[in-house]
This record gives structure tokens, sequence and C-alpha cells, in this order.
């Protein structure tokens, strides 16, 4: 079965051009054309859409000119017209209409689409497109229907409770965007089909199990056969079952107050 969301909500069918470029594509070979990323390739080609995720035209509203659609992500994009003549892509915001005015800056109005800093947030307001270092960019919440939930001000630091459940410390001066993103629906949504996935550039993957003893630890047997003792392993005899892959000492840890997996 073939779940698809409609899209009503796009208003313009063709990018902004100044604000597209090519998206080279290797399709996960290396310089080499060894393949590094197994399972990726063939899929469609794609136009990059220079997103806005520093919001950094303080103090200049802009007006929504379009909703579009975004090969490159699950969420909308929205085209702004600036006061000044600058166009801008920006991550759609849920509710968000044509004709809306948005701005970003320490002053600006608590309302769907702003960007302030977090310290200007009050607490219980949903906001994404969330900052880690003041002035690099927004590098959390920007998946479709995410929104992290300001929990608590601390000193110099914002609690945030993110999508994933996790509570983390970011510093006041960062900018959040007010709302959720665009399209909740989208983890609602099925392929349907074996070929739309190709579209997406991803390949078939076979089982371990399925494969020759020579090309996988897995393989081989009379008949079916199990994984084999004493662990899972990847098709290069690595551990795979429980292994942890995060760095443990990782600096920015020491933001992290509830870590998403503890339950």
């Amino acid at each position: 079965m073939r779940l698809v969301v409609n899209n009503m909500e796009i208003t313009k069918h063709k990018p902004e051009k100044s604000l597209t470029k090519s998206l080279q594509y290797r399709a996960g070979r290396d310089n080499k054309g060894h393949v590094a990323i197994r399972h990726r390739g063939g899929r469609h080609k794609r136009l990059y859409r220079e997103l806005d995720f520093k919001r950094d035209k303080y103090g200049i509203a802009g007006k929504i000119a379009a909703i579009e659609y975004d090969p490159n992500r699950a969420s909308r994009i929205a085209l702004i017209y600036y006061e000044d003549g600058e166009k801008r892509y920006i991550l759609a915001p849920a509710g968000i209409e044509v004709g809306s005015v948005v701005q970003s800056g320490p002053d600006a109005e608590i309302k769907n689409g702003n960007a302030l800093p977090l310290k200007n947030i009050p607490i219980g307001k949903e906001v994404h497109n969330v900052e880690l270092a003041p002035g690099q960019g927004a590098k959390l919440v920007r998946g479709a229907g995410g929104a992290a939930l300001i929990a608590a001000h601390e000193k110099k630091y914002i609690k945030l409770k993110l999508p994933s459940g996790e509570l983390r410390l970011v510093h006041e001066d960062c900018y959040a965007t007010i709302g959720q993103v665009s399209r909740e629906e989208f983890k609602n949504e099925t392929l349907g089909k074996a070929g739309r996935k190709r579209w997406l550039g991803i390949r078939p993957t076979v089982r371990g199990v399925a494969q020759h003893p020579g090309s996988h630890p897995h393989g081989g047997g009379e008949g079916r056969s199990g994984i084999g003792m004493p662990s899972p392993k990847s098709p290069w005899g690595k551990k795979t079952l429980g292994k942890k892959t995060r760095n443990p000492n990782k600096h920015s840890r020491k933001f992290i107050v509830v870590d998403r997996r503890k339950k």
C-alpha cells in the first residue's frame, strides 16, 4: 500500500534560480571509483537549494513569497523576499502562509517563523532550526515535523527538550526559529514500491546469511542457517550487535542533561 501526503501547500513549482546550485553526486564511491558506502546510487538528478540556516538578516522584515518542494529534505521550504531586495530560502515552519511577514533579531516578535536568541524566547515555546554555537548556523531540529521545547533558563544556558527526548543545554545567545518544522505527517508516508526507493538513490541490500561465505561472515551453511556465534559481524568481520560507536569522551557530552538512550 502506498500512502502519499498531498502537496496542496506548495505554491511554486520551479526553484529560485539565483538560490540553486548543482549538487555533485558520487553514488557512494570515492575518488578512485571504489564503493565507499554500500547501497547507494542511481537517484534522480537534483539541484541544491541554498537555505539560510543563520537567519542573520537582523531587523529587516521579509515576506513569504512561496512555499516550495525541496528534493533534498522532507520538509517544505519558504522563499522570502526581504525589504532590501534580497531573496532567501528558509525551512518552512508549520502553518506559515504566503504573505506572512517574518523577521529575525533580538527585538523580533514571538511569533511563528521569527528567529530570536534563545534567551528572548519564553519557557514552554516550541522552536526549531536551533544553533549549537552562536553565529554558527542551525544544526539541531531541522527535520520534517521537528520541534524542541524551551524547558528552562539556567544562567547562560537554555535547557532544551529535543524531539528525541534528550535534554540538552544550549548557550542563550544561540538563535532558534519559533514554531515547528512543516510536514509533520511525513512520518506516516510510505514509499509503496521498490522503484520509489531507487529514485532516492537507495540500492538493494542483500542479507548476510543469503551470501556466499567468502562474501560475508554470516554466509554459507546447508539450507537456512543462523548468523552463528559468538556475535553478528559486519561484512568485514567486525562485531556489530551492541557495539558502541559514539565517542564517550566527546567534549559536548557535558551539555547533555538527560541522554536520549536512557529510559
